[in-house]
């Protein structure tokens, strides 16, 4: 389930990507960066579960801090 997760999340990520490339707008940077959290956070869960803790807990943060710029984003916007 993590990993059917995850491919959506990165095909939502990708998809606002090129979006806000093609477009040239940045109105869609902010929930790019709240799909791409959402995606590293699954990314370290589903590491943890397989016993890489040193890289799940360091996904896990990048994460969070991720999902902290977005809600800037959020919030300037």
């Amino acid at each position: 389930m993590l990993i059917t997760l995850r491919i959506i999340l990165a095909i939502i990520v990708f998809i606002l990507a090129g979006y806000g490339l093609r477009t040239g707008s940045s109105a869609v940077s902010a929930y790019m960066m709240f799909f791409m959290g959402a995606m590293l956070m699954v990314m370290g869960i589903s590491e943890i579960k397989m016993e890489r803790k040193r890289i799940g807990f360091l996904l896990i943060i990048v994460s969070l801090f991720v999902f902290y710029v977005s809600m800037k984003g959020f919030l300037l916007n």
